[in-house]
């Protein structure tokens, strides 16, 4: 008579995933913050709002994942700055309409479960969340054998954030002579990642663990640094000046995100010389050879986030990301035209 099947035997380890919820319990209780009713463990997870100032609450939702970024962690056998990576680009997302984020839910499925891959892996989810503000309240771990191979899984994130309504911010509000106000990130961020594994990985044939004298360090460093949260600097601006609108560069670079808020009516032309773009974007356009207009399509080019003021706040908007130790920078101006983003010199 042949062995008895089980769900081990088909690959799936319930005692392993019971194992990782057990690691990553103390992760999640780290992110609580007031309103959280119950989290991690339940069937779902319970938070209260505080609306006592709030008069029109807006729920405003974002979920994404990391891409294609998650094959150089595989790579480099380092998991721990992913998470940061998805929560980012949530949160970022849900904060150009004004919201402050509340909690986060993240799905992340394994072909094999390995608590502590999955423990390294929400070090980063729970590092995000911190540098959010919100709560890291539930989420799922699936085991998927056969689905994925050996040592490699997949990562989304949902998050959710609250505004009054009157304070959501839809860019509707951008007036001609507004100034753009650039926001600079530390890389590559999470976009782009196929045209960038593809030029220096798999065509330049550079190895993760070489050290790049024009970066400082080594390509698995860089490329794996983690997405720039904005969102506490930013809730504090909202406070401070008449932010008119908001973008979150991600795929489709500047040209593609700014035009996702202009008014029908407006054209900005984006100034590339206006700030410092990170060494990563010059290795990838030597190494490949890509046009400069491909470049700023695929990649954010050294600004994450943008923001548009009025032009006796935009020097004030500069010195207040200073004091949280971003750069900014005065990128663009707002002029009459035809909903169109134009990248000078290009």
């Amino acid at each position: 008579m042949s062995d008895e099947m089980n769900y081990r035997k088909a690959g799936v380890d319930i005692e392993a995933g019971e194992a990782a919820v057990e690691r990553i319990k103390g992760l999640a209780k780290s992110t609580f913050r007031p309103g959280v009713l119950k989290g991690l463990g339940g069937f779902s997870g319970l938070f209260a709002p505080d609306l006592k100032n709030i008069n029109e609450p807006v729920l405003v939702s974002g979920c994404d994942g990391v891409g294609t970024k998650l094959k150089v962690a595989f790579a480099a056998e380092r998991h721990d700055t992913v998470g940061i990576d998805c929560v980012a680009m949530c949160v970022n997302d849900i904060l150009v309409q004004g919201a402050e984020p509340l909690f986060f839910l993240d799905y992340l499925a394994v072909g094999k479960l390995k608590p502590e891959q999955v423990e390294e892996i929400v070090t980063g989810v729970a590092e995000g969340c911190r540098e959010a503000g919100c709560a890291l309240l539930g989420g799922e771990t699936a085991e998927l054998p056969g689905f994925y191979a050996a040592g490699e899984y997949d990562l989304a994130g949902f998050a959710v954030g609250l505004v009054n309504r009157p304070d959501l911010i839809d860019g509707s509000a951008i007036g001609a002579g507004n100034i753009l106000v650039g926001l600079a990130s530390n890389g590559l961020h999470s976009n782009g990642y196929s045209l960038a594994r593809k030029v220096l990985l798999e065509d330049a044939s550079l190895l993760l663990t070489d050290f790049q004298p024009g970066l400082g360090t080594t390509l698995a460093e860089e490329m794996l640094r983690p997405t720039t949260i904005y969102v506490k600097p930013v809730l504090r601006a909202l406070k401070k000046f008449k932010v008119k609108g908001m973008a979150n560069i991600t795929g489709g670079g500047l040209p593609g995100n700014l035009q996702r808020v202009l008014p029908a009516e407006l054209q900005v032309e984006v100034d590339p010389d206006a700030w410092l773009e990170p060494p990563i974007f010059d290795l990838i356009s030597e190494f490949g050879s890509v046009r400069r207009e491909e470049m700023f399509k695929t990649f954010n080019m050294g600004i994450g986030y943008c923001l548009f003021v009025p032009e006796e706040e935009a020097d004030k908007t500069l010195e207040h990301f200073s004091e949280f130790r971003i750069t900014a920078y005065k990128i663009g101006r707002m002029e009459k035209g035809s909903n169109r983003v134009v990248i000078k010199d290009l």
